[in-house]
Formats: C-alpha cells, structure tokens, sequence
C-alpha cells in the first residue's frame, strides 16, 4: 500500500521534503496556506514591476541547492561567477576596491585582496591572516562553540572593530542575518570555513536571473504535479492530530488523513502543531529561537548608475546593493535593491524615513546616482526572516526527527548545522525525506530537558 505523505509549508525546505517523497514513489499532497510556492523567496508585481521579497544569491558550495534547482530544471536561469569578485565601495575612497580570488588553494586565495583592501589600515590586513587560520580550526559542532559569540572571538584573535565591521561583517551580516557581536561562533565558522577557508571555488557568488516565483515556486508546483503529488495552495493546517492509521490534517473545511507528517513550516507554528512531548526542548524553544528581519530597498532610477552586478559597502549604512533592472522588467533606466540583513533598527521605519536615510547614502558611495531621478521608491520588509543565530542557538533547534512516531521537520530553523540559508533550507528537506524513507529511531540526538547536547 502506498505511503501517504502530508508536507505542510511550500518554502524551499517543504518544497525538497515533497519532491524527494514523490520521487520515491510516495503519494505526496502538499499544503500550503499562501497562494504560492516558495516561502520565503517569492516574488510579485507592483504595477510593471517584478518584484523580488528580497535579494537570495548563492554559493558555488550550496551544492544541495543547487541540486534543487537541477531537479526543477531551472539551472539556465541562474548566474555563477566564474569566479568570485566583490566590489566593495566606501564614502572615504575615490574608487571602489576588490576582493578577488586569485588561483592560489584556499584560504591564500585571497591573500592578495586582503593586503590591498584599502578600507582598512596595514596592520589590520596583516592581522587578517592568522585569525583566518585560527578560525579554519574551530569545531562547529561543538557546543563550546555554539556558546561563544563570534565577535568576541575575533577581537581575542588580533581583529580590531574595523577589521570586523569592514571585512568580517561584510560577508557575516549577509550569510548570518547578524553582526558579529550578536552570531554564534559556531554558525560563523561554518559560514568562513565552508565558503571562504577550504575550497578557492565555495565562495563564488550566484544569483537568479529571472523573477523568483520563475525560478522557484512556478517550476517546483510544475515538478510535483508531474511527479504525481498533490499541491493545495491557499491551504492553512490548523491542527495535527493521532488517529488509528496515521495523522488526521486539519485545514479549515479540509481534513484527510496521512500516514507521515512533514512539518516544514515556521518554528512558533511546528511547536503549535506538535503533539506534547514531540521534542526535547523547552517550553517556548520557538519564542527563544526568534527570529531577525530583513528590508530592502527599491529604487527605480532613470537612468544607468552602477555598471556592475552587485557591490558592498563599508563606512556606510548601506550593506549590500544589486542591480535589478533585468529581473524586475525595467524599461529604460535601472533598478537598484539596496539589502540590508539584520535590520531591526529599519523594521518598524516608515517608508519616507527609510528613503531619507538611505538615497543620501547611496549617492555617496555611488557618485553616478547624484543626478539621478528616483521614479519610485518603495521597501519590502521580512520581519522574521531568519532565525535569530545568537550564542547558544544550537540548544533551540530541534532535530529532524521527534518523538511523534511519523512525523518529521524541516526547516533553515532546525538543527542543520548552517545558519538560516536556502542551502539550510534545501538540507532540512533532504533530510526530512531521508528520516521518513529510512527507518531510525524516534530521536536523532539524546538532550537534556534543557534542550543541550549530553554527549
């Protein structure tokens, strides 16, 4: 008798859990309460306009999502670098500065671009080094680790403040969704040791080249129904209940039964819709786990200001800038995405204030924007984005596996071991489907009623 699986939540995690179930022959419905898949990387219109939630790039090692993509046959509407190149621009220089890799093995590939980076001092480029090095030797999976804040390791490894603000947090705040001072150190050697300390190639940059509902919720409904499963959108799942021969959904008038579970939705939801005693973690583990936002901002200009794909600042509020102009259909002109990751100062910021703080800024460290007409102006906002990837994090996220016979999770928020990512993401699904295809105990790891590792 066929399996009967219930994915409940179409982001990218719901989305692997569903295709690698139907894939294996599994009868397969996915629920999912928007009116589109993709979660939290979707796109829509604003009058002409395609409009990205935010800017999503990959790595060249988010070898999972990558292979995502494949199996949704949208790997020709990507970028990758052929190799990785930053412009990295600041109000204090006259013209912007690279990081570059250069054909040396990891982590000298970027030794070159370190000792040239202009928007720090000497010496702090010749302290970049060692903390590398140093860094390349952390245990990530150690809850030593997880309890240390990255910053204040940095700085007990020669890192001044502007070493970590103006190069370490140039790559963190983007991957991490937090500042150094505020990241796990375990997450962020994840981060550096898997993308910029191993391998030259992990750190080449990719983007989509076409609206994200193109590349992923549009595809992914096309690759599930082909493979036989069954896509309810608009379909919120209010309750999970235990019946003889599996799980009774409930989503407003809709019920149907299914013999396993993935719950591939938010955290604060999964703990509403777990049964009691699902996981080892305690009371309120998803409140504890918060979460960080995201705002970006979109500018339409009438003309053609930065000639380049994407470029970073420093010495600015600005983070992260992408051009858009392509993927958000404009004729004429060029569309500009200033990204700004841990914005919890920009949150609640109205728009006109927004605009305010940020045109002045870009004008700076974009001299060709200085003339420029804004057409329109606007700002999309993800207050729970991420989860919050504090010290001590790892205690909160629980494992694919609960003690719910047939139920599994999936997740950027569970216990993958990289922070909140579409890479994450992709590897909880894989992992969801994995746990429910391959027989194993109810729990992964053994913790404490405190939610730590015992081992």
């Amino acid at each position: 008798m066929t399996i009967r699986v219930a994915v409940l939540g179409g982001g990218l995690a719901g989305i692997t859990a569903a295709l690698r179930c139907a894939d294996a022959g599994l009868d397969v419905t996915l629920l999912e309460s928007k009116g589109h898949l993709g979660g939290l990387t979707h796109s829509f219109r604003r009058g002409e306009l395609d409009v990205d939630n935010g800017q999503h790039v990959f790595l060249r090692c988010c070898t999972s999502y990558v292979e995502l993509l494949r199996r949704l046959g949208v790997l020709d509407k990507v970028f990758l670098q052929p190799r990785l190149a930053i412009q990295v621009r600041s109000p204090r220089l006259r013209e912007p500065v690279w990081l570059r890799r250069n054909g040396l093995p990891a982590p000298l590939h970027l030794a070159d671009s370190v000792l040239k980076y202009k928007p720090l001092p000497v010496a702090d480029r010749l302290k970049f080094a060692s903390a590398a090095f140093a860094l390349k030797g952390v245990d990530r999976d150690s809850a030593a680790a997880d309890a240390q804040s990255f910053g204040d390791w940095l700085r007990r490894h020669g890192q001044s403040d502007a070493a970590i603000g103006k190069l370490w947090d140039l790559v963190g705040i983007a991957t991490l969704n937090a500042p150094a001072t505020g990241a796990s150190l375990a997450l962020a050697a994840t981060v550096f040791q898997v993308g910029l300390l191993t391998d030259a190639a992990a750190a080449d940059i990719g983007w989509s080249k076409v609206p994200l509902r193109e590349l992923h919720g549009e595809p992914a409904k096309a690759r599930l129904t082909e493979a036989g499963a069954q896509v309810l959108l608009g379909t919120k799942a209010t309750a999970l209940t235990r019946v003889e021969g599996g799980w009774r959904i409930t989503a407003g008038e809709t019920e149907f039964v299914a013999d396993r579970v993935v719950l591939a939705v938010p955290p604060e939801v999964a703990e509403r819709l777990l049964p009691p005693g699902s996981v080892r973690l305690p009371e309120g583990w998803a409140r504890r786990l918060g979460s960080s936002p995201i705002v970006n901002a979109h500018l339409v200009l009438d003309r053609k200001v930065l000639d380049q794909p994407f470029f970073a600042a420093v010495d600015s509020p600005l983070q992260w800038v992408f051009d858009r102009t392509t993927q958000s259909g404009v004729d004429g002109g060029q569309c500009l995405a200033v990204s700004l990751s841990a914005a919890d100062d920009l949150i609640d910021v109205p728009v006109r204030e927004i605009r305010e703080r940020i045109l002045p800024e870009l004008r700076r460290v974009l001299p060709a924007a200085a003339t420029a007409h804004v057409r329109d102006f606007f700002v999309t906002r993800e207050r729970h984005a991420t989860f919050r990837p504090t010290p001590g994090t790892a205690a909160l996220r629980p494992q694919t596996r609960t003690a719910a016979d047939g139920i599994v999770l999936a997740g950027a928020w569970t216990a993958t071991g990289w922070p909140a990512t579409m890479e994450g993401a992709v590897r909880s699904g894989d992992a969801a489907a994995r746990a429910l295809l391959t027989p194993g105990p109810a729990l992964d790891e053994p913790t404490s009623p405190e939610g730590k590792d015992i081992r």
